[in-house]
């Protein structure tokens, strides 16, 4: 294995001290133009490259920022890591995107990574709802921004989605086509958004005089098409089957509505379908779905520029933590647009 280039190495080739290629390396303008090009021909001659994780550890500051999401697999948190992507490299960052899988124990483990790589700061979808692993991140004295949730009990930043009205708009959207018995697909019930997309659907309920018990719900496990999929076999098994299901997001909307093509359920004739999120599979479905449409590019942007405010050296002393909420917007299809 070839040995990798060092400063040193550089500097014999240059003949001049370690600290002047240093200094043409960062600092360059105080270098005599003669040896700055001696040392840059060197540089070039030799490959060298710099190490950075060297430059962090003496710098204190890494360009690296973390971003830790539920499901990769989701075309929506695609959108958000697209959006934070954007803003990093305007500010000259990268980003190390990680999956916690739903699973808090993968993400304890994640958020200790980013720890011992000194990452700039963390973009972050919490997967344990317990906050335990949040309070023992913040041990670290690493910034952090929440994403698609709000900071409820924390001091830190947060951009999400209003998913109360969000749950609302859906319900409502099937109630004013007719429906009167519906279906929550809802997910882990862990998690706020779930519980918060399920608030709102119940209020929408209780405007047009509905109970509770007008919203049938059946949680999965995950939120997958696969997990969809299950629901709907589930769906298909109830003797009082609902007229209308509503999907905490589109991949469960999605495996919801292949199991209804499998057993031949017309959509949206016999069941009118709702998902949350708006991923770009959701207009290109067998049946277009109607969707709750979350700004997800947005999202991920103000996210980043709100961990880069916190922590750019000269902006970080006038930095105020704030929480951003983000309006949904109903998209309809036709998969819930069946006359009742």
């Amino acid at each position: 294995m070839a040995q990798s280039v060092g400063i040193k190495d550089v500097a014999r080739v240059a003949g001049v001290s370690v600290g002047t290629v240093s200094n043409v390396i960062n600092r360059p303008d105080t270098v005599a133009t003669e040896t700055r090009a001696r040392v840059l021909s060197a540089i070039d001659r030799l490959g060298y490259v710099r190490s950075e994780s060297a430059r962090q550890l003496r710098a204190g500051r890494s360009r690296i920022m973390g971003l830790l999401v539920l499901d990769m697999g989701n075309p929506f948190f695609v959108d958000v890591a697209r959006g934070a992507e954007r803003a990093a490299r305007r500010a000259g960052l990268g980003v190390m995107v990680c999956n916690s899988a739903q699973n808090p124990r993968e993400e304890a483990e994640y958020l200790s990574l980013f720890a011992e790589q000194r990452v700039r700061g963390v973009l972050l979808t919490p997967a344990d709802a317990t906050g335990r692993n949040i309070e023992a991140f913040r041990r670290h004295n690493i910034p952090f921004v929440l994403v698609d949730r709000v900071a409820e009990g924390t001091t830190e930043c947060s951009v999400s989605v209003d998913d109360v009205a969000g749950g609302a708009l859906a319900v409502r959207h099937l109630v004013d086509a007719g429906h009167r018995s519906l279906a929550y697909v809802s997910g882990p019930p862990g998690l706020n958004q779930v519980r918060d997309r399920r608030t709102g659907a119940l209020e929408a309920l209780a405007e047009a005089g509905l109970g509770p018990d007008a919203l049938r719900e059946l949680p999965t496990e995950r939120l997958d098409v696969a997990a969809g999929r299950d629901a709907g076999a589930r769906l298909l098994g109830l003797a009082d089957r609902p007229t209308a299901v509503f999907c905490a997001n589109d991949l469960l909307a999605l495996g919801v509505l292949q199991a209804m093509y499998a057993a031949g359920v017309g959509v949206p004739d016999d069941l009118a379908i709702v998902g949350y999120d708006d991923i770009e599979f959701a207009a290109a479905a067998a049946v277009p779905l109607t969707s709750v449409r979350q700004p997800a590019v947005t999202m991920g942007a103000m996210a980043a520029d709100l961990l880069l405010e916190e922590t750019e050296e000269d902006a970080a002393r006038a930095h105020e933590h704030r929480r951003v909420v983000l309006q949904p917007e109903l998209v309809v299809r036709r998969s819930s647009l069946s006359a009742r």
